[in-house]
């Protein structure tokens, strides 16, 4: 699942058209509840770091652009988006009852309603920041039948951040040579970045609930089990 690896393996195999195969692993990512275990923010990043750096160039009959990769991945997150709602209003309910397996689990479904009643509307922008979470936002937003209008409004806003900011930061970047030689370790900083608002928000889930189970023991006289 690593981001280069992945880059580098769809110019081998498809050289012209390796930006379709970038484009695929977005659209999963964003669209298919099995998206989730894909890297979209390292593949993004590094995206816009081979394009800087000359791996994927039209001299080497790979005619892709900045110009033309940031779009392009940007549709694809759209496209994604529509289709995870999609599947939220036509099959939703049967999807989020089913038990846990080794791809779905209930904690998923659970981190991502919080996360979306907590935010409100902007959860469809926000979401898009969050791996995961902008896995499963859009078919809960379909569950929800929220108004198609209002999520596709809020939905193109998120992914039009999310694709273009990453894409050329990626792109800016790889024109230093620290970055060229610390791929590997940038990358990591991208999934740290990524992950942090998860972090945040069990870090805040876990305070909360403590301070619960420290309430109920001043109130019943019980002392209180810390984990």
């Amino acid at each position: 699942m690593d981001a280069s690896t992945i880059i580098t393996a769809f110019v081998g195999w498809i050289g012209p058209w390796a930006i379709l195969g970038v484009m695929l692993v977005i659209f999963a990512e964003t669209g298919l509840l099995v998206g989730f275990l894909l890297p979209g923010d390292s593949l993004l990043f590094t995206l816009g770091m081979f394009v800087a750096m000359g791996e994927v160039d039209p001299a080497k009959g790979v005619p892709v652009h900045i110009w033309v990769a940031a779009p392009l991945v940007w549709l694809a997150a759209i496209a994604g988006n529509q289709t995870g709602y999609l599947i939220g209003r036509k099959a939703g309910p049967a999807i989020f009852n089913r038990p846990d397996s080794r791809l779905f689990k209930q904690e998923y479904v659970e981190r991502t309603s919080d996360f979306f009643s907590r935010h409100g509307g902007k959860a469809i922008t926000l979401a898009q920041f969050v791996p995961i979470v902008r896995t499963f936002t859009p078919v809960m937003a379909g569950v929800g039948r929220m108004h198609y209008i209002h999520f596709l409004a809020f939905n193109a806003l998120g992914a039009t951040f999310w694709a273009f900011a990453i894409t050329w930061l990626g792109y800016f970047l790889g024109n230093v040579t620290w970055i060229q030689e610390n791929i590997d370790r940038m990358i990591l900083v991208i999934v740290f970045i990524s992950l942090l608002p998860m972090i945040i928000s069990a870090l805040r889930s876990r305070l909360s609930s403590r301070s619960a189970r420290r309430k109920d023991a001043l109130t019943t006289g019980t002392p209180s089990t810390e984990a």
